[in-house]
């Protein structure tokens, strides 16, 4: 796996975070998704390491960049007639692959078997699958709303990657303090200990970092 390819599904968290802002807006999450990808892949192919941004800050305002730009343009994420192809191409290998395992075939095991990248085969699965609509009319012809539930799993790992992201940009005495707390499960006293301050420092400093770190995630 090359670094860019490694960096791009590091940070495939930052893409739901931000597709999840835009959700019940009228474009479908997936159309959201696929178009916090293609922020990605600009951000990581235009990040300069030697500026000294940390890439998450770097990035996210491209990926809500192309994300915004399907709500300007109003509609999804137009699909070209080559990836269509590509898309209808890697839906028969994988009806192949299925037959061969007897079962349905993960994301990873389809790549591997056409020697694609994750995120490059997620997308072209993603892109022959129909759009689904958020109405739908009933027999007594009256439309009808309904949601599209959202896997809690994904969810999670997504908050997760997150809270990650907001850890990773902290400055060292607080990401210290934040580690000691909740990760080594250390009492404020023994904090404070630990790094020459008083209880009430730790306890103020503490309320102030989770206050940042939960309008971060919000947001």
């Amino acid at each position: 796996m090359t670094l860019r390819e490694k960096r791009i599904q590091e940070n495939l968290g930052l893409v739901h975070s931000c597709a999840n802002r835009f959700k019940g807006r009228g474009v479908e999450y997936d159309d959201l998704f696929q178009a916090g990808c293609v922020g990605l892949i600009k951000a990581v192919d235009g990040f300069d390491e030697s500026l000294g941004y940390v890439f998450s800050t770097y990035a996210v305002p491209a990926i809500l960049g192309e994300i915004k730009r399907i709500f300007r343009d109003g509609g999804a994420v137009k699909i070209s007639r080559l990836i269509k192809e590509k898309s209808r191409w890697v839906w028969n290998e994988k009806e192949k692959l299925a037959n061969e395992i007897g079962r349905e075939p993960t994301v990873k095991e389809i790549a591997e078997y056409l020697n694609l990248d994750i995120c490059e085969a997620s997308e072209l699965l993603l892109a022959f699958q129909p759009t689904v609509s958020l109405t739908s009319i009933c027999d007594d012809s009256s439309e009808k709303q309904f949601d599209i539930p959202v896997e809690s799993k994904e969810a999670e790992i997504t908050e997760k990657m997150s809270l990650a992201t907001c850890l990773r940009e902290l400055d060292e005495k607080d990401r210290t303090l934040i580690e000691f707390r909740y990760f080594r499960s250390k009492t404020q006293t023994e904090v404070a200990n630990i790094m020459g301050m008083s209880q009430v420092q730790v306890s103020r400093r503490e309320k102030k970092i989770l206050k940042g770190i939960r309008e971060k995630m919000r947001v």
